[in-house]
């Protein structure tokens, strides 16, 4: 059984993918990663570029033996399993790339990195994770995802935030969307307040085989806003 590989965003953790271990039981086996500064790894030293997140998960999963998997990105992670896809096309089976796109400096982000960074500076660590963590959801902090969800972001320091956002700030795979190989999924929140719809558009029709499924009334975090819908996706693209 080909094991699924999950690499989450900026200031998320392998907790919150609880709902795809339980729902994928039967499907696959899980693999949650933590980025180094982030989630369990907030200790490690962080990552400043979008490649050395890379090559750093290659590693990981050298380290535990995984040589064939499934990948999924979502946001800021659907950039580094991009980096991914051009480095070892013929390990991955299937890539999905989730609520992400093609450019780190996103037109129409809630905010620019500029502003990320000096709010961050000014307003610390923890009440970044949790202003952040907030845009992620339709419903902000009355979503019954976000409590959880921001205590995970709570795990970053800011030398981690201020690293994962120059990692996106300087990183583009524009150019390089026609050469994945990998049949791909994109998947999007029709209400993601980071990545609008051209951002999603792009993947969709210049990656060469890839489908799209797009989930109405969701946001930036479709597998805790409607995690039935979003696993019941993933099983059936993977089998």
């Amino acid at each position: 059984m080909t094991p699924l590989v999950l690499v989450h965003g900026f200031m998320g953790g392998s907790a919150q993918w609880e709902g795809q271990r339980a729902g994928l039981a039967n499907c696959c086996e899980v693999i949650a990663l933590d980025l180094p500064g982030f989630g369990l790894n907030a200790d490690l030293p962080p990552i400043d570029s979008i490649g050395g997140f890379a090559d750093w998960v290659l590693a990981e999963l050298d380290s535990r033996e995984v040589h064939k998997f499934h990948l999924l990105g979502h946001s800021m992670g659907g950039m580094i399993v991009q980096e991914m896809a051009h480095r070892v096309p013929d390990r991955i089976d299937r890539l999905i790339l989730y609520a992400t796109g093609s450019v780190g400096v996103l037109p129409g982000r809630f905010e620019t990195i500029a502003q990320s960074k000096a709010r961050a500076r000014a307003d610390g660590a923890a009440a970044t994770a949790r202003r952040i963590a907030a845009n992620w959801f339709l419903k902000s902090e009355a979503s019954p995802g976000y409590a959880a969800c921001a205590a995970i972001a709570e795990h970053a320091g800011l030398e981690a935030i201020l690293a994962g956002l120059s990692a996106m700030e300087s990183w583009s795979g524009q150019a390089r969307l026609p050469e994945i190989a990998p049949e791909t999924l994109v998947i999007w929140g029709d209400r993601d307040r980071t990545y609008r719809w051209p951002q999603v558009e792009r993947l969709w029709q210049e990656i060469r085989r890839t489908s799209l499924s797009v989930f109405a009334d969701c946001g930036h975090a479709v597998h805790l806003e409607d995690p039935d819908g979003f696993n019941h996706v993933l099983i059936r693209y993977l089998t």
